[in-house]
């Protein structure tokens, strides 16, 4: 039995909404922090229920693949060299300032990198172990741009445990930054809040859209190409009902043309929830059938997880981690990526089978709740840190 309270620093370089590691690491924050004492270097100061928040002080905004509430951002993929070195240096100098504040007994470093650098250093410097969580955004970037890949090896070979969120990511992490790694990770997905994310009642949102007796599709997430949005708008004349997409993204006005150029009147386009995750579940909750049309390797979808969660059935491509939550024929449906007939054909399956979508909606509820509720997720989580901690 271990009884000290532990101090965990955690390092996250995006905002706690918007993205599924910011979802991830505030979720772990929040329920960590019942049994040891957590506290948070990120560029948001939105709290989280008694979780200690440093600021990340940024010398500009920098994204993997965008974000929603950084609409301008930059990418990392396009930043100059000496870029590279001003994050870096700010990653540092607001790491640091932390730990001489916080005093963890361990760091957990939310990303590949670039934070892992910082903590590389403080390792070396002030002997904190750490670990370091692989979400999977941050695998595209240094696969095509050498610069990140020699001080992220430098830095994960120091890391007590590298833990990517799925097999798929794990796999992705060795291909891309060597198979020396393998015997020092362990998968850990993300989680669902299964208390929050519940179904409700939907009345509001019925009257609020006008659309009472009506059947729903909804897609949650950031717009961008890899979620495979398109092929949702294109195949939406021939989808038995209306079309709900929820987010917001560099992708959002080719969507919005999409459906322009081709009368599709069934796609509405609803914007990003932020920080209102009441709406987020009546949306859920009303939605007949959630799709996740993703092209690229997605890690593991948490809108997945929280859609599952509100007994709704998926339909997903059967990419990276989504296979570990979504299983053929129980909880939701797969279907080919970029393929319209395909998409089309399978969401009007469940839209035109109502015993067979709530049959499904209930066990998506189920594997939400045994295999992905956050208790058990930072239960993990709290054995490594009892484990590694100074």
């Amino acid at each position: 039995m271990f009884n000290q309270k532990l101090k965990i620093l955690y390092l996250l370089v995006f905002p706690f909404y918007g993205s599924g590691s910011g979802t991830y690491a505030r979720y772990l924050a929040k329920t960590v922090n019942k049994k040891h004492k957590v506290a948070v270097v990120c560029p948001d100061d939105r709290p989280i229920n008694g979780v200690k928040l440093y600021p990340l002080k940024m010398p500009f905004r920098v994204a993997f693949t965008g974000h929603p509430e950084w609409p301008n951002c930059k990418l990392y993929s396009d930043i100059s060299n000496r870029d590279i070195l001003r994050i870096h240096e700010a990653f540092m100098e607001s790491a640091v300032n932390a730990v001489e504040d916080f005093k963890p007994d361990i760091i957990h470093v939310h990303h590949a990198y670039p934070f892992s650098w910082a903590s590389r250093f403080i390792k070396s410097v002030y002997q904190i172990p750490y670990i370091v969580t692989v979400h999977g955004s941050e695998l595209p970037t240094a696969q095509k741009n050498k610069r990140y890949i020699a001080l992220t090896i430098d830095a994960l070979r120091k890391a007590k445990r590298i833990v990517p969120n799925s097999k798929y990511t794990k796999d992705w992490t060795l291909k891309v930054f060597g198979t020396e790694f393998k015997k020092n990770m362990r998968v850990i997905p993300g989680g669902v809040d299964i208390e929050r994310f519940v179904r409700v009642d939907t009345k509001s949102i019925d009257k609020e859209l006008d659309i009472k007796g009506k059947k729903v599709v909804l897609f949650s997430g950031k717009l961008t190409k890899y979620k495979g949005v398109e092929y949702l708008v294109k195949a939406a004349k021939k989808i038995h009902g209306e079309i709900l997409i929820v987010g917001d993204g560099k992708e959002k006005k080719n969507l919005m043309n999409i459906a322009k150029t081709n009368k599709i009147n069934n796609v509405r386009f609803w914007g990003h929830v932020g920080k209102n995750t009441r709406k987020l579940v009546q949306l859920y909750s009303r939605a007949d059938v959630f799709v996740a049309p993703s092209i690229w390797d997605e890690p593991l979808g948490l809108v997945i997880l929280e859609a599952m969660a509100c007994e709704t059935p998926v339909v997903v491509t059967r990419k990276g981690g989504i296979p570990l939550a979504v299983k053929e024929g129980k909880n939701g449906l797969f279907i080919r990526p970029r393929n319209v007939n395909n998409l089309a054909a399978t969401v009007n399956k469940l839209l035109d089978d109502d015993a067979l979508r709530a049959k499904m909606g209930k066990k998506a509820r189920e594997i939400a709740v045994k295999k992905f509720s956050w208790e058990i997720i930072a239960d993990k989580f709290i054995h490594m840190y009892e484990r590694f901690a100074i």
